[in-house]
């Protein structure tokens, strides 16, 4: 599961894991047992690593990937688990959030324009959910 935060000024959150070093990421995790559906695990995952959660959409990206799992994270599943399928979420926010980290997975976030973030991310799944993001609306006012 990946779910990609940005903002309406087209800022996206880039989360840099604790392990390996320099890997960036979005929001990303696997279902728990008692979870069957990919939005509860975007939920509790966004809220576990983020701190956010409260009354945001998070909207389903109708994308599914599938990739072999790499032996450095294989110890993270099933024996006879070789595959990943990984679901993408967004959540668009109204402007930046202060983000609260947890520590045992993340070290550093930043918030960069949308290009930069693409090319920050060390997973490709991950670099194209943030360019096929849709363009946030901006009202001209704001300019």
């Amino acid at each position: 599961m990946l779910v990609v935060v940005y903002t309406a000024q087209d800022e996206v959150l880039a989360l840099c894991r604790c392990q390996p070093a320099d890997f960036w990421q979005s929001v990303t995790g696997s279902l728990n047992w008692d979870e069957v559906d990919p939005l509860d695990t975007a939920r509790r995952e966004l809220l576990e690593e983020t701190g956010l959660g409260e009354g945001l959409k998070i909207v389903n990206c109708g994308l599914v990937n599938r990739f072999p799992i790499l032996p450095a994270w294989r110890q993270r599943y099933a024996p006879d688990v070789r595959e990943n399928i990984e679901h993408v979420f967004r959540v668009c926010l109204p402007e930046r959030a202060t983000i609260t980290l947890n520590p045992e997975e993340h070290r550093d976030y930043l918030w960069l324009p949308r290009v930069a973030a693409a090319a920050r991310m060390t997973s490709w799944t991950n670099r194209d959910a943030v360019l096929a993001l849709p363009v946030p609306h901006r009202d001209p006012a704001d300019s």
